[in-house]
């Protein structure tokens, strides 16, 4: 439960319209990145394991395997850091957590990927359109 007025005051720093995404989906996340006087991109991509948190503390966990280690990031979501959030595969999942995949190791670490009928597609991207 959060006052109107701490809502009123977040209300400034929230994204226009957030990036759509969900648990078990593949993303590239661009993070801006600053080196001494310059200022670059990085982007940082894997499966959403995890999303927590509402309003202007909203965040989620993004999960890559970089040399057989598994790196994990958190991000706020609506962190001027972040730049952009692009769904690269739709995962289809059970859970509104997916931590279990910390153990799995080769092929067994998939995800299900959701098909999305054409039609059900260009209805979101008019519905994204329009908003």
């Amino acid at each position: 439960m959060t006052s109107p007025l701490i809502e009123l005051v977040e209300k400034q720093y929230l994204k226009p319209n957030p990036p759509e995404f969900h648990v078990g989906d593949t993303v590239d996340v661009g993070c801006r990145i600053v080196e001494g006087d310059k200022e670059r991109i990085q982007v940082f991509n894997g499966v959403v394991i995890a999303r927590r948190g509402r309003g202007i503390n909203e965040s989620f966990v993004v999960r890559r395997i970089v040399g057989d280690e598994g790196v994990e990031r958190r991000f706020l979501l609506h962190s001027p850091n972040v730049v952009d959030v692009k769904t690269r595969r739709r995962g289809k999942v059970r859970r509104a957590k997916l931590y279990f995949l910390r153990k799995r190791v080769g092929k067994a670490r998939k995800l299900r990927e959701l098909r999305v009928h054409q039609k059900q597609a260009e209805k979101t991207e008019l519905a994204g359109a329009t908003a």
